[in-house]
């Protein structure tokens, strides 16, 4: 964001104050040296030829001094260096504020429209905006005013994970997961919800969740669920997410079901499932909770129907022939059940699709009459091993497919992206990667 010395001044927040402020673009670099409690503006000449701006910025040192007492900038927009006297000796009282000309609420209003990738640049300003975003009620107030950026997050590495903004088609490497070799060999599933991205999976004596906060810029770990188990079927809606089925450590499959609310970081125990399910998949849809398909009865086969939790009443109904099935109903396939990926649907608008790896198509499900149709085909390159390693995710208005060609080594891994109400599939190319080629774990946090 702070590349080289070139940088334009910050259209998000000029735009509220344009009558006292009629800055421009401009190519400058700004220091802001606090002396004797006095501020000075000066731009940088330094470099090879010099830098020139390219509108004049003020006429004298006064009018610089007063200009700057109405505006604070992104520091996505300005080169902002503190002096050691600034740090200890300065007048706080301006330095701990947001924009005084237009005042805390529209202010706030502004930052509700940055993109999240200045958020931390914006916080590192004062500390009256690191709390603001630190704290978290930046995107608590996104949240509450509807206005939500949908990020992918997906490990193609083991402990790896790397976040991709579909919107601005830029990639960010998140720190590497600090944890044991058992925990990375074991199976794992991924949730993001609120601004947390957790990971579950089993230490060497009993699952584990890891946590990365998009507020700390790092991972942490200490929560356990009610029921501890891998395998769930999951997903999230805002602040919460639901958790249900799964296997324990004994190897059992579970219908227990668990809500997790992110802003109190505590997991509720819910009415259990009318059946035990593994290696299931979860959506939220019309404002009730979906799990789909998996793996139940004591013969461990393949389910086609799935189940409907209505978070008003707290009761489960059965949805037969809900799953949109790839070999399970194929009797003369000799598959074993396990060896089948969980479902892959993913929800936009309140409708719900599912990849199906086998035929490379994706299905739209008609709640009405309860049964799938095939509405395209997938990207020609998104390949999978039984419908492991491809993810099919919602993100906003969009369905997200990630994946690529299979390949020994390195890999390229793809990003493309498909929006429904446009019609019928035409998949675009968001983005590409060097990187394995098989996706462990995917998630899409929208906040």
């Amino acid at each position: 964001m702070l590349e080289g010395r070139s940088c334009l001044v910050s259209r998000a927040l000029l735009s509220s104050c344009e009558q006292d402020n009629k800055w421009t673009c401009m190519s400058y670099r700004v220091e802001v040296e606090i002396s004797n409690g006095k501020r000075r503006l000066e731009t940088d000449h330094d470099g090879e030829g010099g830098l020139r701006k390219t509108t004049k910025l003020f006429d004298t040192e006064e009018k610089s001094r007063a200009q700057f007492d109405k505006l604070s900038l992104s520091r996505s927009s300005v080169v902002i260096n503190h002096s050691d006297n600034q740090r200890q000796n300065g007048d706080q009282s301006n330095m701990d504020c947001l924009i005084h000309s237009i005042g805390r609420d529209m202010t706030i209003n502004c930052l509700l429209r940055c993109s999240r990738a200045e958020y931390g640049s914006i916080g590192s300003l004062n500390r009256s905006f690191r709390s603001l975003v630190k704290g978290g009620e930046i995107y608590r107030l996104r949240r509450q005013y509807d206005v939500i950026e949908h990020w992918v997050y997906f490990s193609c590495r083991l402990l790896e994970w790397v976040a991709f903004d579909p919107a601005s088609r830029r990639w960010m490497q998140l720190p590497r997961m600090n944890s044991n070799e058992c925990f990375m060999c074991s199976d794992k599933e991924s949730l993001a919800v609120g601004t947390e991205l957790l990971v579950f999976g089993k230490d060497l004596m009993s699952h584990v969740i890891y946590k990365y906060s998009i507020l700390t810029n790092s991972w942490s770990s200490g929560m356990n669920m009610s029921s501890p188990r891998c395998l769930f079927g999951s997903a999230s809606l805002g602040a919460i997410a639901i958790i249900a089925g799964g296997c324990d450590s004994q190897g059992n499959i579970r219908s227990c079901a668990e809500l997790y609310n992110s802003e109190t970081e505590t997991f509720e125990t819910l009415p259990s499932m009318i059946k035990p399910r593994k290696m299931c998949s979860g959506v939220f849809m019309d404002g009730k909770f979906y799990v789909i398909g998996g793996i139940g009865g004591p013969d461990a086969k393949v389910l086609t129907c799935g189940e409907e939790f209505d978070l008003t009443t707290r009761t489960w109904t059965e949805i037969p022939n809900m799953s949109p099935g790839n070999h399970g109903d194929a009797p003369e396939n000799d598959m074993p059940a396990a060896a089948e990926a969980p479902p892959l649907v993913a929800v936009v608008n309140n409708e719900l699709y599912a990849a199906d790896y086998a035929d490379m198509e994706v299905k739209r499900y008609n709640k009405e009459t309860k049964e799938w149709t095939t509405v395209g085909r997938l990207p020609e390159r998104a390949g999978s091993m039984n419908g492991w390693g491809l993810a099919f995710k919602a993100c906003g208005d969009r369905l997200i497919v990630i994946g690529g060609p299979r390949a020994h080594g390195e890999g390229i891994i793809e990003v493309n992206s498909w929006v429904p109400s446009e019609g019928p599939p035409h998949w675009e190319l968001l983005g590409t990667k060097q990187s394995g080629s098989f996706v462990y774990n995917c998630a899409v946090m929208g906040c």
